[in-house]
Formats: structure tokens, C-alpha cells, sequence
């Protein structure tokens, strides 16, 4: 039997998951923490480290504050190897490519962003550029430099790079398996148990 290369990114995509239903993850290579916290646009002079469930908290009076529209306010990045990952708990703002061509210059970066009331998209960027962008819901629409470099992998993890997904309940555990493929980084829960350092995202975006 063949083992599920979904399986350790399934808690993602659980309704209990302590990202909930909205997030975005940015997996960026070659970038410290404070960079990566720097090109975010964060308001700080500094990073302030915390655990994750203190994020939580701040990101919860700001969305209490806001009624959600403005994201999570906050981003926390954590290292591992060669990759920085910064997670935005209610937050997209690593999905945007505005954003994603700054985290990317002279570097890489690889967002997934899970948005159960809008959409869910996936962004591969190098060098300051797009190579390869599509929802969750539509990887048959692609659209960068390069659409079509990760067909063979997004048919590995069940991302038909012909056809749609749509809501499919494996959309989210599938496209963290193909960033895992491209990064070399799978997002498991415990990377949400270390120290994050965390930046303030509540001024305009970067």
C-alpha cells in the first residue's frame, strides 16, 4: 500500500486546526527572520519573540477590533535550515504578489494561503518574479513566468494541473505537499511550537 503523501498536512485542512480557517504560510529561502519581517512591511524596530498562542491572542483583539477586514495584524516567522516561514494566523497578506515579488528579490518564496470565505491560493516567486500562481480552486488557471514548472508535481499531490479542485476537502493538504516539494520544509504541527519572531503588520502592506 502506498503511504498518503497528504497525511502530514492534513491537520491543516481540520476543522480544528489552531490556524482555523483562515491563514497564510510563506516559506522563503535564503531570508533571516528579521528580513523576512522587514519585507512584510512590519512596524517594528525590532522582532518581538513570542510562542504561538500569544499570537493568537494579539491576533485575535485585532480582528475582534477590525471585524476581520484588515487580516490578523501580525506575522510570525520561525527558521528552519535554509527557509524562513513566516505564518500570518487570519492574515493573506503573503499571497498578494505585491508582496510576494519583495519576499522573493534575490531569493525565493513559496505562500500558501487558506481563505474558507474567499480564495485559497498557492504563489511560487524567484528573484522578485511570479513564476508559477494559482487558486486552490482553479490549478488549471495558472499564471507567472513559468505556469506549467510544477504540472508534474501538482499531479503528484492530487492538484490537477489540467482541470479544477474546487472546495475539495484535500485542496489545503495538497498544496502544502507541493510546497514541501519545492522547499524541502514540511509544515507540521510542531512549527508551531517553537518561538516565533513576531512583527506587526497593522500599518499599510509593504
Amino acid at each position: 500500500m502506498q503511504p498518503d503523501p497528504l497525511a502530514p498536512f492534513r491537520w491543516l485542512a481540520d476543522a480544528h486546526s489552531p490556524l482555523d480557517s483562515i491563514f497564510c504560510v510563506s516559506f522563503c529561502r535564503g531570508l533571516t527572520p528579521a528580513e523576512v519581517l522587514r519585507r512584510f512591511g512590519a512596524d517594528a524596530p525590532l522582532p518581538e519573540r513570542m510562542r504561538f498562542a500569544e499570537l493568537l491572542g494579539r491576533v485575535g483583539e485585532f480582528v475582534e477590533q477590525t471585524q476581520g477586514g484588515d487580516g490578523g495584524g501580525y506575522v510570525g516567522v520561525v527558521q528552519l535550515g535554509d527557509w524562513s516561514v513566516a505564518v500570518e494566523p487570519w492574515g493573506w497578506r503573503g499571497a498578494l504578489t505585491e508582496v510576494a515579488t519583495v519576499l522573493s528579490a534575490a531569493a525565493e518564496s513559496v505562500t500558501v494561503s487558506r481563505h474558507d470565505y474567499a480564495e485559497d491560493d498557492f504563489v511560487h516567486a524567484v528573484d522578485g518574479a511570479v513564476v508559477t500562481a494559482f487558486g486552490l480552486g482553479m490549478p488549471g488557471m495558472r499564471h507567472g513566468s513559468a505556469p506549467d514548472r510544477l504540472n508534474a508535481a501538482m499531479a503528484q499531490v492530487g492538484l490537477d494541473p489540467r482541470g479544477e479542485t474546487r472546495r475539495s476537502e484535500h485542496r489545503i493538504a495538497a498544496a502544502f505537499a507541493l510546497a514541501a516539494q519545492v522547499t524541502g520544509v514540511s509544515f507540521t504541527p510542531d512549527v508551531l511550537e517553537m518561538p516565533l519572531f513576531v512583527g506587526d503588520l497593522r500599518g499599510p502592506a509593504a
